[in-house]
Order: structure tokens, then sequence, then C-alpha cells
């Protein structure tokens, strides 16, 4: 008798890689920005909070695993089915908009690299624009798509820069472990920040996307959940590495300002040419998320309103979704070329995906509580309870905030 373990390998191998890609597509030019910003004006302060974004990181991209595995189907094709019309509509948007945010973002990492080396945003932006553009309609997207996540890569560095960069090991650890917040607004903006570029809506809908496509049966989902689960923790390790590696370099200078002043929690490892390997890897991770955010954006709204959608159709045959595609890139890069510091330009669409990210675990967790779409694979008691906690916690960070800065309008500070 064959022993089942080379199969169970195999069936992983297969099942794996939607949660391991989400990963590496979800440290982007918002996360490295804003993670670097987070070391450099508060050192080690976030990593209790990151610690609590985790385990919702986790908790999340597991429910959306198993809806997608055990339903066939991707999130915005359940919301249009399980909620009422206003509902989708008002989700539909949401994730609108909180990818038009991140398609800024990515252009902004694209111009934020470019200037490392010397070139004008206003070259660098629209010759991107169009080659992206120009790549998913017409040439070798996957082959590209392999290219720029081999340039994430270099981003392993920061685990080395962490250790390099010598840091007070049991400072560090004392953060992790317990709260060591800050009671001051932009310690509150800077954990709405966080939120965004790491729990954000587009990986979920990536990832939902992604299990469907590669037909994972409920059978293996045990496999799928492993990917999950690995691909959060390994984001979020990457994550609070990049915290470590900035707060022991260039930790309380203050808030961040340049690129350059971000690559330098690389020098540890790289030493001069430390900019070179930031600009590469924010390069790569920058056109990557360029090209799958407004894709999944499409793909949102095409199935929500149930109109054809594929990368391979013409205009003609699709013109909802290579239009909406389309313009979301003109968009992101008209905003980046309007003058301004990019990396607070890269802060504030985080922040304003940590306001919409609540909304989008909100109807997550719905689904996933729904014995009449999942039957018995639905959330258990203690999956009801953590998963609603988590999202509780994530909503009131984000609502804390609204309130001030409405406080704000009408000088209430």
């Amino acid at each position: 008798m064959r022993s089942p373990v080379p199969r169970r390998g195999l069936v992983y191998l297969a099942a794996a890689g939607p949660g391991l890609i989400a990963a590496a597509a979800g440290n982007d030019a918002g996360g490295v920005v804003t993670y670097s910003s987070a070391g450099s004006e508060f050192i080690y302060r976030t990593l209790f909070l990151m610690v609590l974004i985790t385990i919702a990181y986790v908790v999340v991209q597991e429910m959306v695993a198993r809806l997608a595995v055990h339903t066939g189907k991707g999130l915005a094709a359940l919301i249009r089915e399980e909620f009422p019309l206003r509902m989708t509509a008002f989700a539909v948007t949401a994730f609108a908009i909180a990818n038009i945010g991140l398609m800024v973002t990515e252009f902004g990492g694209i111009a934020t690299a470019f200037d490392l080396f010397g070139v004008s945003r206003y070259l660098s932006v629209p010759i991107a624009a169009v080659a992206i553009w120009s790549l998913v309609l017409f040439g070798s997207y996957r082959y590209a798509e392999r290219v720029f996540l081999l340039l994430t890569i270099v981003f392993v560095a920061y685990p080395i820069a962490a250790i390099l960069g010598r840091p007070n090991w049991h400072v560090v650890a004392s953060n992790t472990l317990w709260p060591h917040f800050v009671a001051s607004r932009s310690f509150l903006l800077l954990s709405v920040a966080l939120i965004g570029t790491t729990i954000t809506p587009y990986i979920q809908l990536y990832e939902a996307g992604a299990v469907v496509d590669k037909g994972v049966k409920p059978e293996d989902y045990r496999f799928q959940r492993v990917d999950a689960i690995v691909g959060a923790i390994l984001a979020a390790f990457v994550a609070m590495s990049i915290i470590v590696a900035t707060g022991a370099t260039i930790g309380g200078s203050g808030p961040l300002t340049s690129a350059s002043h971000a690559a330098h929690a690389l020098r540890p490892v790289a030493g001069p040419a430390a900019e070179v390997l930031f600009g590469l890897g924010l390069l790569g991770a920058s056109a990557l998320a360029a090209a799958v955010v407004p894709l999944s954006t499409s793909y949102a709204v095409a199935e929500a309103i149930g109109v054809e959608r594929s990368v391979s159709s013409s205009f003609r045959q699709a013109p909802l979704f290579l239009g909406l595609f389309t313009a979301q890139i003109v968009v992101g890069a008209a905003v980046v070329l309007v003058p301004g510091n990019l990396i607070t330009l890269i802060l504030n669409t985080q922040v304003l995906e940590g306001v919409i990210t609540p909304m989008t675990l909100v109807l997550i967790l719905v689904l996933a509580n729904r014995r009449s779409l999942l039957g018995p694979a639905a959330n258990g008691p203690l999956a009801r309870w953590l998963g609603g906690a988590a999202i509780l916690a994530v909503a009131a960070v984000a609502s804390v905030f609204v309130a001030l800065t409405v406080l704000g309008w009408f000088g209430i500070n």
C-alpha cells in the first residue's frame, strides 16, 4: 500500500499559493513606507499593535479561504447573492474606493523608487502606467508577474537587517508582548494606517479569486487553510522586521520624510547600496500591485453586476471590465503627478484603507457565520467570537480616528 504522505504533499503544493502570494503583495509600497514610518517615528512602540493586527489578519484570511473553497465563488459574487442590492452596491463602492487609493499608493511607490535613481516622477509614472496597461491587455502578464515577484524578494533583507542593526532585544520583546502606546493623534493616525496596509480589502478579493481559480476542493481545504495562515504570518513577520530594522537604525528621528530615509534601515545589510536595494524592491512590489489591484476591482464590479470579465476579452466584449481597469490606472497615475511629498501621500492613502477596511471585514464575518451558505464549515462559537472581537477592535480604532477628524473640523481637539 502506498503511503499517503507524497500525495498529501502534492495536494498541498497544488493548493498553496494564494495565501503566500497575498503575503508578498501585501508588503507593497504602502506597506513598506508605513512600517518604516512606524519604526522611524515610534521605534518599537507599534509592535504590540502589530501582534493584534496579525491575529485579525490570520482570522480574516482563513475565513476568506474557507468561503472560497466551500462555495467556489469570489467575495463580490457572494455579497451579491447573500445581501440586498443596496448593500452590494455599498460594498462594491467601498472596494472600488479602497483600491483607487491603493492605485495612488502603488504609482507613488513607482515614482519614489525611480526618484532614488534620479528619474523624475513626471517621466517615470506616465511610462509605467502605459507599460502596465499594455502588459496586462496585450502582453505576457504572467511572465511580468514572476519578474515583479522576484524583485520583491529583496525585502527578505529586512529580517537580516533587523538582526545586524543590533536592536535592544529586551526592549523589542517588551514592546511586542505589552502595549507601549502613545496618547497622540499621530500615533492613532499611524495605527489606522497600519491596519489599512496590513488587512486591506484588495488582499481578501485577491485571495478568494485565486482560490476559486485554483479549483481547490472542500476535501482538501486543510491544505488551503495552512497556506492562508502561513501567508498571513509571513507577511506580519516581514512587516515587524521592517519596524525593528527601521527602529534600530533611524528610530526616534521623527516621521519618515523620504525614500532615502527609509532605505537607511537596509544599511546594515547593503551598506552604500542600500538605496539601490530598497529602490528595486519598492519598484517590484509597486509594479506588481499596480497591475493586480485594478484587476481585482474590475473583477469585483463585474462579478457583482454579472457581466463579462476576462483579460483575454476585447473592449467590445468586456467594456465595463477593461474600461474600469483603464480608468483606475489613469486616476492613480494622475493623482501621483500632482506636486507634493510622495511619502505623505502614500501614508494618507493607507489611512483611507484603514477607515474602509472594517466595512469589508463585517461582511466577511457575516458570510462565514452563515450555515445556510457553508453548512458544517461555517464559523463555530470560538471562530465567531474571535472574528467578532478582531473586527470590533479594528473598527474601534478606525472609528476613534474618524471621530477625532470630524471634531477637528470644528476646532475641537
